[in-house]
């Protein structure tokens, strides 16, 4: 089964996230970003989710976390029942 290590950040808005996005892209930290604006418990470990297996997560979440989203890349803002996400994948093994 494939799996991911992966991070991010969850806030109520796409405007948020696109702000956020604007300010990773110009060169702060990510881990800095979660810590402060997150709204997820893991937003405390700079929204390091750790490892998990494919369908561990929302189906919108796998869709970018095992798709074609370049590794250490920061994804545009994905929607799903929690609010806006911004995903970065650190590592995958499929």
């Amino acid at each position: 089964m494939a799996r991911a290590v992966a991070s991010h950040i969850l806030v109520k808005t796409e405007e948020e996230a696109l702000d956020l996005k604007k300010q990773i892209e110009g060169g702060t930290e990510f881990a800095e970003l979660a810590k402060a604006h997150s709204s997820c418990p893991s937003g405390a470990a700079g929204g390091s989710l750790g490892e998990f297996s494919q369908g561990d997560m929302v189906p919108e979440f796998d869709a970018v976390v095992f798709g074609d989203l370049p590794i250490n890349q920061v994804s545009e803002p994905v929607k799903t029942q929690f609010g806006y996400h911004l995903l970065i994948v650190e590592k995958r093994v499929m």
